[in-house]
């Protein structure tokens, strides 16, 4: 009987999975042929679909270079609990024919212990590049770099570079072919070439004399946000990176900056939505892992929430004589709230990729105060209309379009200062979320609604 499937929502994958199994009862050196075709990333996906206890077998069915790339795109969960249960030398084997990057990143991902176990195992020269990418945090450019890339002195002629280049691709490098860096004797950067740009030049003429001197590059300790800011306004396939002496020590290729943006929206869109940052996917995450994530942030809010009662305590008289007050009060606080919400996303994600700078406080400030009055001011006659509407007298409509204006401006203003400021003091903007901003308005509205009762309706 055919095991059950894991994953059987992947169809295509589910499909091909009952002859995968089949071939390793049967044939099994008949696989490699069969999915010679196939990219790494299906056979991925192939191998998510088969029960666990069959996935290694399946990769020990592929050569070991094969074996690895499939490896690179398998699932994070899946990969641990694979290479775990695999002997340290197996494991080593397979982890130490990935790219240096990506081997680096599987470590990270493993248990301390069984991470040591394979890297002890490993050659000595694929354990000491690991060991010097490891240094750096995951989430700089240290630690997205790949150390698989091609550096030719600037003194060469093109001739011999090209030859170098050669070597390098039949060596079996996979990364970082298309740009050529030139480097001097300390291997500091000097320049940079195309591989066509290579290939166009004279045989006789020097590196030198053919390479562009203005390189785009990036320190090692520089942040994710950093990376994918260069990468995406100078168009780069591949960003070099340098140490504090302008030593070239790798490249974070453009595969790599698709995945550090990818993280790094996830993470502020969580932020925004008052979550702290998973580092699994959903549902790779524990249960009472993801409780802990937002316990925190609801706490703080709830807490905070606690002021629009006092508010309201506050102002209780206010309410006693005016009960029709109390029908707007939703309209009013959901209006501030949700201009302060738009206004923070907007100047979150205006920072997340330099359109503004803190600098730009002043600038910002203002186009949002225009922004708060054009957005306030149709919010108000509606109000007004609609208290009318609901036989409110025109004092009382008064206080309702009067306060809409009000709070909409100053949740606008409120939600464009709150990044800036905690850019300014060193934090993350999308700490400054939509839930945050709205609690902090929500108490401000009340406020702002009753004074303005007050002295409208000459309430003591």
């Amino acid at each position: 009987m055919t095991p059950s499937l894991r994953n059987p929502e992947r169809p295509v994958a589910a499909l091909i999975a009952p002859d995968i199994l089949a071939s390793l009862d049967e044939s099994p050196q008949d696989i490699a042929r069969d999915t010679e075709e196939m990219h790494p990333a299906d056979l991925a996906n192939v191998a998510e679909v088969l029960p666990l206890e069959r996935v290694a077998d399946f990769l020990r069915t592929l050569p070991q270079a094969r074996a690895a790339e499939v490896l690179e795109y398998l699932d994070e969960q899946l990969r641990a609990e694979l290479l775990e249960a695999m002997n340290p030398e197996q494991a080593a084997l397979l982890v130490g024919a990935m790219t240096p990057d990506e081997r680096a990143d599987v470590l990270v991902e493993l248990e301390e212990e069984t991470a040591d176990e394979i890297l002890s195992d490993m050659p000595t020269a694929a354990r000491q590049e690991t060991e010097r990418l490891l240094q750096f945090e995951p989430d700089t450019a240290g630690g997205l770099m790949t150390t698989q890339f091609v550096a030719v002195s600037a003194d060469l002629t093109v001739k011999d570079a090209l030859a170098l280049v050669r070597e390098a691709a039949r060596s079996g490098q996979r990364e970082a072919m298309h740009a050529i860096y030139v480097t001097d004797a300390d291997g500091v950067l000097q320049g940079v070439m195309s591989l066509r740009e290579l290939v166009a030049a004279a045989d006789d003429t020097h590196v030198a004399d053919a390479m562009r001197s203005e390189v785009v590059r990036i320190t090692t300790q520089a942040g994710r946000s950093e990376v994918t800011t260069l990468t995406s306004e100078y168009d780069l396939v591949a960003l070099p990176v340098v140490d504090g002496f302008g030593k070239l020590v790798g490249v974070i290729t453009v595969d790599d900056v698709i995945d550090a943006l990818v993280e790094e929206q996830t993470e502020d869109v969580q932020k925004l939505g008052a979550v702290q940052p998973l580092e699994e996917p959903y549902f790779a995450a524990g249960f009472w892992h993801v409780a802990r994530k937002r316990v925190g942030w609801l706490v703080f809010l709830f807490v905070g929430e606690m002021f629009t009662g006092t508010a309201m305590r506050h102002y209780e008289s206010t309410l006693a004589a005016a009960l029709s007050l109390t029908l707007f009060i939703p309209l009013i606080i959901s209006s501030g709230g949700n201009s302060g919400s738009q206004s923070a996303t907007l100047i979150t994600r205006a920072l997340a990729v330099g359109d503004v700078k803190v600098g730009d406080f002043l600038r910002v400030l203002v186009r949002e105060l225009g922004q708060g009055l054009a957005l306030g001011i149709p919010l108000g006659a509606i109000g007004f209309i609609r208290a009318m509407m609901w036989g409110s007298s025109a004092e009382v409509a008064a206080v309702v379009a009067s306060s809409l204006v009000a709070v909409v401006l100053v949740g606008t203003l409120v939600g464009a200062v709150l990044p800036l400021l905690f850019r300014r003091l060193g934090f993350d903007p999308a700490v400054a979320s939509s839930p945050f901003v709205a609690s902090l308005v929500d108490v401000t509205g009340l406020v702002i609604y009753f004074t303005i009762a007050r002295n409208i309706l000459h309430i003591a």
